[in-house]
């Protein structure tokens, strides 16, 4: 069994830190025939078998013609993937029922179209078709379905073509070292009550913004919306863009905390709650912060904020 596995992974799995790119050489390529080439296949003996039969010279040539032709397919078949280089991509995260998407990067260096090409991710039934054109770059995302939360890795995915006449498939197995990572799916609760801030920095929620006190260069962590775009254009471009500054209320911060989740609840039910929470406050521009059994990050906003406290929710050990 240990032989077995260890052939399959030599012969079918692709070793690379998930950035190297792949040729396909002859040792990695499989062909077969169709179900259309068997049939053709039988049609031909029997038309050989009437040949000999009644001593039909032309029968014979007819024979031979075809049975050229497709052997020539054959060859086309393979050489529509010999050479092909594949160069892994960069996946999204996305969340927990949704498809993931897996970026492949298909590079031809030959004077010839690469035509009719399928990509078809372990057991899903839907794959995705693309071609190459001469010396030129195709990408191509291979969907996987994301069943729950975590890191998911892109199953063995089949490269197949039957290209031109459909008698032959010629198939590589890719399995390169991409894994894409899946949030939480989020359940909509109301958001917990908001706290006073600790008065450190440049950090505004909700409050704090009645009196205005005046400008200051943007940060990267401040929304588009507090940015001061009047005044700004006066610098016709030449300096970073200001953000309005206001005094005078009490800044306020939510702590999502896994000890305001319902007790009584389900693990997956409770980072689910707080997938739910990150996503609202987001969507709000509030300060907030994440705090997990043994784990807690700071209160902040944005985007990279954001995707820290989801990826923290999605690994986080059931």
């Amino acid at each position: 069994m240990g032989i077995v596995a260890d052939l399959k992974r030599r012969l079918f799995r692709w070793q690379s830190d998930g950035t190297a790119p792949l040729r396909l050489a002859q040792r990695r390529i499989f062909i077969l025939p169709t179900r259309a080439g068997l049939l053709f296949a039988a049609a031909l003996l029997a038309m050989l078998t009437g040949a000999i039969n009644y001593n039909l010279a032309l029968g014979h040539a007819l024979v031979f013609l075809l049975v050229g032709l497709a052997l020539t397919g054959m060859v086309h078949a393979f050489r529509n993937l010999h050479g092909l280089v594949i160069t892994p991509g960069r996946c999204e995260p996305v969340f927990a029922g949704e498809v993931a998407y897996f970026p492949l990067h298909l590079a031809s260096d030959r004077n010839s179209s690469r035509l009719a090409l399928e990509l078809r991710a372990g057991d899903e039934s839907r794959s995705v078709a693309t071609a190459v054109a001469a010396h030129g770059l195709s990408e191509v995302a291979v969907p996987v379905a994301s069943l729950r939360r975590g890191w998911l890795d892109l199953p063995r995915t089949r490269l197949a073509t039957t290209y031109p006449l459909g008698l032959f498939v010629a198939w590589s197995y890719l399995q390169p070292a991409m894994r894409c990572l899946v949030y939480p799916q989020p359940l909509a609760t109301p958001l917990p009550p908001q706290q006073p801030a600790t008065q450190s920095g440049d950090h505004h929620g909700d409050g704090g913004q009645e009196d205005f006190s005046g400008f200051r260069e943007r940060q990267p962590a401040d929304s588009p919306r507090h940015v001061a775009w009047k005044a700004s254009a006066r610098d016709g471009g030449q300096r970073p863009l200001l953000v309005k500054q206001f005094a005078g209320g009490a800044q306020t911060e939510l702590q999502l905390d896994w000890s305001l989740t319902p007790e009584a609840a389900a693990p997956e039910a409770r980072i689910a709650t707080l997938a739910g929470w990150v996503i609202a406050a987001a969507a709000e521009d509030a300060c907030y912060g994440l705090r997990l059994p043994g784990q807690e990050i700071a209160p902040d906003s944005g985007d990279l904020h954001r995707h820290r406290c989801l990826e923290a929710l999605a690994i986080f050990p059931s």
